[in-house]
């Protein structure tokens, strides 16, 4: 069985820049980490996890809780978090919390068992004041929570405002915006109440669906778009708050014989795959998931160590122009 003391000898590096590497402590040339991975790929050497969780209190492991694994936004973002915890020498724990207290209650104590450096939540957060005194940070994407410790956000206000105004400028006069659920604060908010600022101040004719709980959870949008084109029919622009929604637009459009973009002009939120994969492709506002993945995984990092992220970081949108809206 290979050794440290091999792995440093084949890598022609001392035993300590072995252990560094491993570790991922300390600054080191990429190309002496290559040298020294690719010695322990050829000695098949497996470093002691167990030994290495005991010794330093947590494991090189992020916990990641989402509430939905299957939604196009969400698998982007695991996915997008998965690289960046990679390069920096960790692995996941992956969480589908389905929304429901009970269940990511017990994923947090599962991750806490696991000696989790952290924990990252996607979207929603519902667990109770009880779990910041266990010392695991928290940090959250696109959700608003006093328990973590800091929050990445996208900018849903400009996104909004970018949404409307180019349905505007493509020359709509009646348009519909499918938000958040009602009577539930999201940081998807803003991106609505953006929306009727700009058509206020254009004086242009619009309406916001606001989302049931359980059209929100089941993603099946289908019956909540007949029903409000059925009473809107004069609608030539919807701003839908996700691709997901935009994509179930187009499906209920062509059931009803309206043509996109010639007699409804649509624009998404997210910019996932799916977006370019619809006939029409989908307008949308690009969130930055690989920087927001990114700045969430530094910030766990830094949260759980000596220094300190910062509490609230928010990362600008843009709008992509595609076959939707005629472009």
């Amino acid at each position: 069985m290979s050794t440290l003391k091999d792995v440093a000898e084949m890598a022609g590096v001392t035993v300590t820049t072995v252990s560094r590497v491993i570790n991922n402590r300390g600054y080191l040339s990429e190309e002496t980490k290559q040298k020294v991975k690719q010695a322990m790929r050829e000695l098949h050497y497996q470093p002691n996890e167990l030994a290495r969780s005991l010794s330093k209190q947590v494991t090189n492991t992020i916990g990641i809780i989402t509430p939905h694994i299957t939604h196009p936004y969400f698998a982007q973002l695991i996915s997008q978090l998965e690289n960046a915890a990679s390069k920096r020498g960790f692995k996941i724990l992956l969480c589908n919390s389905k929304e429901d207290l009970s269940r990511e209650a017990e994923y947090i104590d599962l991750c806490k068992s696991n000696r989790v450096t952290g924990i990252i939540f996607c979207g929603m957060i519902l667990a109770s004041e009880q779990y910041t005194q266990q010392g695991i940070p928290f940090v959250a994407i696109e959700c608003n929570s006093p328990l973590c410790a800091t929050t990445i956000l996208c900018d849903n206000y400009v996104g909004g405002r970018l949404a409307a105004e180019h349905l505007i400028a493509c020359g709509c006069k009646n348009l519909i915006h499918f938000s958040g659920i009602i009577d539930q604060e999201m940081p998807g908010d803003s991106r609505a109440q953006a929306f009727k600022e700009v058509c206020l101040k254009h004086q242009v004719a619009f309406e916001s669906i606001w989302t049931k709980d359980n059209t929100y959870y089941s993603m099946d949008y289908h019956d909540s778009i007949r029903q409000t084109l059925a009473k809107y029919p004069d609608t030539d622009g919807i701003f839908a708050s996700s691709d997901l929604i935009a994509a179930q637009v187009i499906q209920v459009c062509t059931e009803m014989g309206k043509r996109i973009p010639n007699d409804i002009k649509l624009v998404g939120f997210d910019d996932v795959a799916l977006s370019t994969l619809t006939t029409p492709q989908i307008s949308t506002i690009h969130q930055p998931t690989k920087e927001m993945a990114e700045m969430a995984v530094d910030s766990l990092i830094k949260n759980s160590g000596k220094e300190t992220a910062p509490s609230k970081i928010v990362l600008p949108v843009s709008l992509i122009k595609r076959q939707s809206t005629g472009q």
